[in-house]
């Protein structure tokens, strides 16, 4: 299975002044998916509302993701956006994750899609009119993991979910992902402990980047995210150390 998809083709015109219509409606259609801040409402079969509870400004966000999609990366199609809104493209299929768990994506092709969607990612030119904060000089994802792609038959693995996007170190964005597959390893008596593991192992061999070199920063980051619970930031350090580990045997002496 190549780590690799095709690239975007959002030319078809979805209706612009429809999508800016649905901004601030009260009721843009059913509830498709509720994350820890926002709301992602099904308009139809090509479009979806994306809604933060938390009144923040989505405008930043939609500006990154139409950034990738305009320099071929595979993301969703971004229509409209105002205050806390986005309209985005629909994607349909598996997230990598469930593809993963059914046995149907082996964990070395999961390893190397994640490595592959970084590293293009981080190939990209900065946007030039960025106004947002800049702590580094790569576009940066920071919350991307298998549960954060889907395997659509348009455009092969794509990124959804930029809430965190922005513009910081590459070395970041590869360690943060590292941490998220280590916290499910890290956790002893998780269902999927052995399998995140073996993950973690073949992702760590798949990129090209020092994990390591950004690996305090990104639990610092990690460890401050609001949407963790106690027991999930416990695992936290559990996870920066079992990455060390691994880095470490994987490391010739």
């Amino acid at each position: 299975m190549s780590s690799a998809g095709p690239v975007p083709d959002h030319d078809q015109p979805q209706g612009a002044q429809l999508a800016s219509a649905l901004l601030g409606v009260a009721d843009p259609g059913p509830l498709l998916t509720a994350g820890d801040s926002a709301d992602v409402f099904a308009v139809d079969d090509h479009l979806v509302l994306r809604r933060y509870r938390t009144g923040r400004d989505a405008c930043n966000e939609a500006a990154i993701v139409r950034h990738v999609v305009a320099h071929g990366y595979p993301a969703p199609a971004v229509h409209a956006a105002a205050g806390t809104d986005i309209v985005m493209e629909r994607l349909h299929g598996p997230t990598l994750l469930q593809s993963l768990t059914a046995g149907e994506t082996s964990i070395h092709d999961a390893a190397a899609i994640l490595a592959d969607l970084h590293a293009r990612l981080h190939a990209l030119p900065l946007p030039a009119d960025w106004d947002g904060p800049a702590d580094g000089d790569a576009v940066v994802h920071l919350d991307l993991h298998p549960g954060n792609v889907i395997l659509t038959e348009a455009y092969g693995p794509a990124v959804v979910d930029w809430c965190d996007s922005g513009i910081g170190r590459a070395v970041v964005d590869v360690a943060l992902s590292a941490l998220i597959v280590a916290e499910v390893a890290a956790d002893a008596g998780g269902l999927y402990s052995h399998a995140a593991r073996a993950t973690l192992a073949a992702f760590l061999a798949a990129v090209d980047v020092d994990v390591v070199a950004g690996l305090d920063e990104a639990a610092v980051v990690r460890a401050n995210d609001p949407a963790l619970v106690a027991g999930e930031r416990d695992l936290v350090p559990v996870a920066a150390a079992l990455v060390r580990e691994l880095v470490a045997l994987a490391t010739p002496h």
